[in-house]
This record gives structure tokens, C-alpha cells and sequence, in this order.
């Protein structure tokens, strides 16, 4: 119950409507016993009248008007329970699912880079799904199922002692044998939801992948994954199934057993006059009102461990340590932006040292490009400027300002990303535009029209409001580029980060970029990833990354006339130039 506990805690801003149902809960639980009581009287009456002992009519019609009000009364409190009950749940559905996702959103970045994006959701809807049925039940069923029993033994007692014992042993037995039956089930579905995790995560990276899924004609091999995921947990269902049948088979035995008993004890009493009729009908009443709750109980226990089980994934992340805290507010942009590293090494969790005690100076105005072999450490410096991960060793400095002194979305609110893959949403191009401000259609267009944009735009269906499909799967490589130029043009931070922008583009999908480039460069610090050297034949400087650390720096004509990594990187492209002009007679 540790989890489930933890999600009552945790969710204190309903605490009062859990108390008003509570209450609830008890009045209609207590007014469940009335009826019984006062059917035990109806039919004392009743005895009275045929054995000419006596017996009251008014008496019998005001008992039968108060079962009748009892039974009202009890089911409107029911009603109403049952009402506020199926509002908690959906309370508790939004509550629960905005605490995960803001969790979410403040996670390091280094647990995104060990985790299956669709393994997470599924976490997400899992957890949510099973603490909401399980709290739907609770407040609709399970808490008025344990208050039935307790009061209900509580009144037999009074009427028959030995009778109560009977029944009350009963409970430790059948929730000793549900608790067993409902931790094996639990062990097994631990099994099954991470099976179900990693089915889920191949599922998304697969609908994300399609086009390598198909041209490499695996369709068969992704789907026998899926299928022997599915095999297995089957197999896992069956074991839990055969077990909870056995378990519930032993419980109706000793239920059937112990019933018996307890109707040879109140007949025997009722024959030699111990208890009235009256009495034996209450009494009656009383012990199937107590079957209610033991048949229930392997299905409340089974409940609680799945929730128990399905909540754990999801107790978990809400655990792991927050490292970054997100504002509303938008921070003001800064002026002249220089970006120091003093002595900064690096490394990954599960990687050797990155960087190694690397120092440069990045200042407004500049235009600076990162070189350097893949895996040098490039992309790390970027991340490290983003904020995205924290030094191992030495600091970062904005405007001399440590980097540990200032918040992540100040220092994000002042830099725009050209990412070198294509990062945008499935909703419209206005919408990926202006993500993350509050442009005005006028400065969006305008924002086109400066990416080169504008013009295709303007010729699809439906233009700025043309949806572009997952991840802009709708436009080409080099209009995709040209929306995220776009993004960042309407950001206008004074720091802008291009990474491998033009990569992956064709001569002229590139030409069209580079001139979007250009207006977005102007009058700001900027820092370039590329292995094309037409992307930073105009940059100011180029440093060089080798093995984590600066080997070489200087402007690209100083650099193309040393020996270097550089050089030999540009010699390579220029013989490649050069043997593809030879072959076509062109040189």
C-alpha cells in the first residue's frame, strides 16, 4: 500500500472532498444496518399478532415507514457518494497526470537520453489508469465494503457472540489467502507491465521510423517482436489466472464450510427459543450482508496490488530530483552576450571524460564555428551552453555571470536553436513558428518572409495553417529547415546556436537556407556545428576539437594554411570536389 499511500499524500489539494466522501461513506454504511434491525422488529410484531400475544399495527406501519426512509435516505447518500466519488476520480486523473508531465518537464536531460520516449507515456497512462480505478472502487466500493463488515459484526455481536467469532473468522482466513493470491498476481504483473513498457517504446520508435522499417522490408521482424512480447505476456496472464482460481475455489470452500455453521448454531438457537424469530431473521440478514465483503475481497486486494504495481514506474520518476525549475514570466534579453568556459571537463554517465579542461571566450558579434572529428566533443559544448547538463569539473560564465547562479530558462530565453534535425511539431506552421511566444500574424509572416519561407507557405492548402505531420514529416528537408530559421528569427535572442543546419540539405535547398541564415546571424553572437565548409567559410573564428580539448583556433584562412585537423578536413572535401569535376570533365 506504500504507493498508494504516497499518491493520498501527494494529492492534498483534494484532501477535503476525500474527507466529505468519507463521511458519506459511514452515514450510508451505518444506515445499511437499519433495515435489518428494524426487519427484526417487524417481524417480532408480526409473531405477537399470529400467536395472539399481542402486536400493534401503528407500531408495525411506523417500522415499516422507517425501513422504507431508511432505505431512501441510505440510497441517496449512496447516490451521492457514488457521484463524488466518480468526481474524485476525474480530480484525481487531471491532478495526477499535470504532477507527472510538470514533472516531466523538469527532468535532467540525462535521464531523457536513457529513455524510450513511448515507454514513458505508457508509464504515464498505466500509473494513472490503475490509481484511478483503484480510487474510483475505493470511494464507490472498497471503503464501503470494509465499513459493512465492521459494522456488521459489531451488531451480531451483540445478538449472538458465537455466531460473530464464526463469522468474524472468516476474515483473517479469506484476506490471508486473497493477500497471498493477490502478491503472486502482483509479481507476475510487474513482469508484464515491462514487457508491455518496451512493446510499447518499439511500437512509437517504429510509427516514428517507418520509412526505414519499410525500405529495409522488416515489417515481419516488428511485428513477430511485438507478437512474442504479446506471447509472453499471455503466458504471465495464464500463470496469474490459474493461481487466483485455485486461491478462489480454497476461499469459497472454506466460506461454504464456515456458513454451514454459522446456520446450524442460529436455527439450533432459534429452535430451543434462544433467539426469536425476529432475531433469526436479523441474524440471517446480518451474515449475508457479511458475505458481501468477503467475496469482495479478493477482488479489493487484487485491485489495491494493481494499483500497487501499476503506480510503481510512476511513484518513481515522481521521485527522481527536479534540476530544472521552469517560470512563467519571460526573462528580459541581455546585451552584448560573451559566453566564457574557465577549465570545463565533462563526461556522461555512462561515457569516459568528454571534455577535458577545455577554456575559450565566445563574444557578441562573432560568428564561431566548432570543428572537429564526430565524437570530439562538439554537440557536448552546445549542450553544455544550453544548459541542458552541468560541468563535471570548472564553470561556464554569461556576462560573468556563473552559469550555476542562473536559472535555466534565463539563459535559454536568451538563445535560439537551429537544430540539424527537424525539430517540429505535427500541428500548423503558425503554431511551430511562434512556439514559445506570442507573436502576432503580422510578425509571423514577416518572420517567413526573412526564412525564405514565405513563398511556399503561401502555396500550400491551407498556408500558415497547413497541419505538417509528425516531426514536419509533410515539407522537405530544406522547408523544414527554413520553419525552424523562421522560429528563430521571431525569438530574436541575442545568442543563436546553429547546429549541422545544413547538413543534410541538397546545393540549392542549402543556398536557400544559407540566405536565411544570414539575416538571422546579423548583429549576434553566434556559434556554428558544421562539416561543411561553405557553412563556415564566412564565420570569424574556428575552434578546433580534438579528444575533448582545443587543439588549434584562428579565422579559416589562418587554419586552412597549417597543418591540422582542420586543413585535412578541408582537403578531404576539396578532393572529393576535385575527383567529382575530373569525372565529369569539368575541371
Amino acid at each position: 500500500m506504500k504507493n498508494i499511500f504516497k499518491i493520498i499524500h501527494i494529492s492534498k489539494p483534494l484532501h477535503r472532498l476525500i474527507t466529505l466522501i468519507a463521511l458519506l461513506i459511514v452515514f450510508s454504511s451505518l444506515l445499511e444496518l437499519v433495515s435489518p434491525i428494524l426487519s427484526k422488529y417487524i417481524v417480532d410484531e408480526i409473531v405477537l399478532k399470529v400467536q395472539n400475544k399481542g402486536g400493534n399495527l401503528q407500531r408495525l406501519i411506523l417500522l415499516i415507514s422507517l425501513a422504507f426512509s431508511a432505505n431512501l435516505i441510505g440510497l441517496i447518500g449512496n447516490t451521492t457518494s457514488e457521484r463524488l466519488g466518480d468526481h474524485f476520480a476525474g480530480r484525481i486523473r487531471q491532478f495526477l497526470t499535470e504532477k507527472f508531465y510538470h514533472k516531466v518537464l523538469t527532468l535532467p536531460q540525462s535521464y531523457f537520453d536513457s529513455e524510450i520516449s513511448g515507454k514513458i507515456v505508457n508509464q504515464l497512462n498505466r500509473g494513472i489508469f490503475s490509481i484511478q480505478q483503484f480510487l474510483n472502487s475505493a470511494t464507490n466500493f472498497i471503503l464501503p465494503t470494509i465499513l459493512q463488515s465492521i459494522f456488521t459484526i459489531t451488531v451480531l455481536m451483540f445478538y449472538s457472540l458465537p455466531i460473530a467469532i464464526f463469522t468474524l473468522a472468516l476474515f483473517p482466513v479469506y484476506i490471508g489467502l486473497s493477500y497471498y493470491s493477490s502478491i503472486k498476481w502482483g509479481q507476475e504483473e510487474v513482469k508484464k507491465n515491462a514487457i508491455e513498457d518496451a512493446s510499447r517504446g518499439r511500437i512509437q520508435e517504429v510509427i516514428s521510423n517507418m520509412p526505414l522499417v519499410k525500405s529495409f522490408n522488416n515489417q515481419h521482424n516488428e511485428l513477430k517482436i511485438i507478437s512474442d512480447n504479446l506471447s509472453n505476456i499471455n503466458k504471465i496472464y495464464a500463470v496469474q489466472s490459474r493461481t487466483f482460481h485455485i486461491f478462489e475455489f480454497i476461499r469459497g470452500l472454506g466460506l461454504i464450510i464456515v456458513l454451514l455453521l454459522v446456520n446450524i448454531f442460529v436455527f439450533y438457537d432459534t429452535y430451543i427459543g434462544i433467539l426469536s424469530i425476529g432475531e433469526m431473521v436479523l441474524i440471517i440478514q446480518l451474515v449475508n450482508q457479511a458475505r458481501r465483503p468477503l467475496f469482495a475481497m479478493s477482488f479489493i486486494l487484487t485491485n489495491i496490488q494493481n494499483a500497487e504495481s501499476g503506480s510503481k514506474e510512476f511513484i518513481q520518476i515522481l521521485e527522481i530530483p527536479s534540476k530544472e525549475y521552469f517560470e512563467e514570466r519571460k526573462n528580459p534579453l541581455i546585451k552584448n552576450p560573451k559566453i566564457e568556459f574557465k577549465n570545463v571537463s565533462f563526461k556522461y554517465i555512462t561515457s569516459k571524460r568528454v571534455l577535458d579542461d577545455v577554456s575559450l571566450k565566445l563574444s557578441y558579434g562573432e560568428k564561431i564555428a566548432l570543428v572537429g572529428h564526430s565524437g570530439a566533443g562538439k554537440t557536448t559544448i552546445i549542450n553544455l551552453i544550453l544548459k541542458f547538463y552541468e560541468p563535471t569539473k570548472g564553470n561556464i560564465y554569461l556576462n560573468g555571470k556563473s552559469y550555476k547562479k542562473l536559472s535555466h530558462s534565463y539563459i535559454r530565453d536568451n538563445i535560439s536553436l537551429v537544430f540539424q534535425e527537424n525539430e517540429l511539431f505535427s500541428s500548423t506552421i503558425k503554431e511551430n513558428v511562434s512556439y514559445g511566444t506570442d507573436a502576432d500574424e503580422d510578425q509571423i509572416i514577416q518572420a517567413l518572409k526573412l526564412a525564405n519561407a514565405y513563398d511556399f507557405v503561401n502555396q500550400l492548402p491551407k498556408g500558415m495553417d497547413s497541419h505538417i505531420g509528425e516531426r514536419g514529416v509533410r515539407l522537405s528537408g530544406g522547408q523544414k529547415q527554413r520553419i525552424q530559421i523562421a522560429r528563430a528569427i521571431l525569438k530574436n535572442a541575442p545568442i543563436l546556436i546553429l547546429d549541422e543546419a545544413t547538413s543534410s540539405l541538397d546545393a540549392k535547398s542549402e543556398k536557400e537556407v544559407q540566405e536565411a541564415l544570414n539575416h538571422l546571424m546579423k548583429n549576434k553572437l553566434v556559434v556554428i556545428i558544421a562539416h561543411r565548409f561553405s557553412t563556415i567559410q564566412n564565420v570569424d573564428k574556428i575552434i578546433v576539437i580534438e579528444n575533448g580539448a582545443i587543439s588549434d583556433s584562428g579565422s579559416p584562412r589562418e587554419l586552412a594554411g597549417r597543418p591540422g585537423i582542420y586543413s585535412d578536413l578541408l582537403a578531404y572535401q576539396l578532393e572529393g570536389n576535385k575527383k567529382l569535376l575530373e569525372k565529369f570533365e569539368i575541371y
